[in-house]
């Protein structure tokens, strides 16, 4: 009799069923996500003259970690722009007049929120590129509208960089992982400074109008064009606002300043709003909810300085603004008289007066102690603590030092 094998197969295949799942805890469960990456947190200077960027640890001892090229493509972009009559005008433009002689190849930077690249604006090339930190690759490039790209900001979460397309009176945001171009909104004349408020919710942008020309007399400064501050909702990029100081300052009896907002700070619970103005050497004091100026500090002059205004660079007078964490210091950068100063907010009394050569920036340590300016004019970056107003150590970087910025890169990173 021939036996019916279909019950053997069904208990072997039963048997099989049984040890499989028996076993799925062990072969198929889902591995667990991988750790992010260690970052460590640094400090970037951007070298505007040489197209480096500078790598420093960012409190403690400030010391040199590496130097990436911001510039790979460079041969390439001027190729593309010697090959067209209009942007090539631009581009002599920019290296004759905010370039002092030279190519503006860097002036803000951020890092993505993984540490893996660097977000760089350079004017001269009217771009904002991604440098893979690794590698010291373009991951992605943005050609701003108009012929120059200038500073930029980063939302609290890390995922939106802005710039301000100088030419164009644009403010572009882009996604900082793609470049993307997430939206855009119009501003004043030469958008400059931006700055994220309600975290991230609106975008503040400050224009400051035409300061490549020689009409700097007081009485001419309706040739400078429309100065405001422009607000625009982060998500929608629709302007909900714009601040005009100029009948601001006349209402507080200082009709002789400038409009012209230059770098600034808010207070940390966004109250209060510290500004530069073009050709001033000191800064104004904004009460935001009451829309009114309340105090203007004017900070010493330094007699060497010459008293021509066409000699100040790009109309500074002073250029550079940050605060303490805790808010009760400010740190000014006064450009054009070569020193620096931490003033004490309540009084508005300034501290000593730092040495500094061309001072171009303001920003903090790392761990809040320290405010760090960039000295142009010696390429070198200082530490001055916010504490006891005084010099801590100065730093060799590269070619004109501008903006610096706090940023991470992975643990034990090396320059590409």
């Amino acid at each position: 009799m021939t036996s019916n094998p279909a019950p053997r197969r069904r208990a072997a295949t039963a048997g099989l069923v049984l040890l499989a799942t028996a076993l799925v805890p062990l072969t198929t469960a889902a591995a667990p996500a991988a750790a992010a990456p260690a970052l460590q947190e640094v400090m970037f200077v951007g070298n505007n003259w040489d197209g480096t960027v500078d790598v420093i640890h960012s409190s403690g001892t400030y010391a040199k970690l590496g130097r990436v090229n911001v510039v790979p493509d460079k041969s390439q972009r001027l190729l593309e722009i010697h090959l067209n009559p209009v942007k090539l005008a631009f581009y002599l433009g920019v290296q004759q007049g905010p370039g002092e002689g030279h190519d503006q190849l860097v002036d803000d930077m951020y890092t993505t929120p993984d540490g893996a690249a660097l977000v760089v604006s350079r004017p001269s090339f009217a771009d904002v590129v991604s440098i893979d930190l690794r590698t010291g690759a373009l991951r992605w490039r943005f050609p701003v509208s108009g012929y120059r790209a200038d500073h930029m900001a980063v939302s609290p979460d890390g995922t939106q960089v802005a710039v301000s397309a100088s030419t164009s009176n644009t403010v572009h945001v882009l996604d900082i992982n793609t470049g993307r171009q997430l939206g855009s909104f119009g501003a004043g004349d030469k958008p400059h400074e931006n700055i994220y408020t309600g975290g991230g919710r609106y975008l503040w942008n400050m224009s400051i109008g035409e300061v490549n020309t020689s009409l700097d007399d007081p009485w001419l400064d309706w040739t400078k064009g429309d100065r405001h501050i422009t607000v625009a909702d982060a998500r929608t990029f629709q302007v909900v606002r714009t601040i005009d100081m100029r009948p601001r300052l006349d209402a507080f009896g200082r009709s002789d300043l400038s409009n012209a907002v230059r770098p600034a700070v808010f207070t940390p619970d966004e109250a209060t709003l510290y500004f530069q103005v073009s050709f001033f050497n000191g800064f104004v004091e904004y009460d935001v909810a009451g829309d009114r100026i309340t105090r203007v500090k004017e900070l010493p002059k330094n007699p060497a300085t010459s008293p021509d205004r066409t000699t100040w660079v790009n109309d500074s007078r002073h250029h550079g603004l940050s605060m303490s964490p805790d808010g009760a210091k400010l740190c000014v950068a006064g450009t054009m008289d070569d020193y620096a100063t931490v003033v004490d907010r309540a009084t508005l009394q300034e501290g000593a007066l730092v040495p500094a050569s061309k001072p171009y920036w303001a920003t903090i340590s790392g761990d809040g102690r320290d405010c760090i300016i960039s000295e142009s004019g010696a390429d070198q970056v200082t530490a001055i603590s916010f504490a006891t107003g005084q010099k801590v150590t100065s730093v060799p970087v590269g070619d004109h030092p501008q903006r610096v910025r706090i940023g991470h890169v992975a643990a034990g990173w090396t320059a590409p």
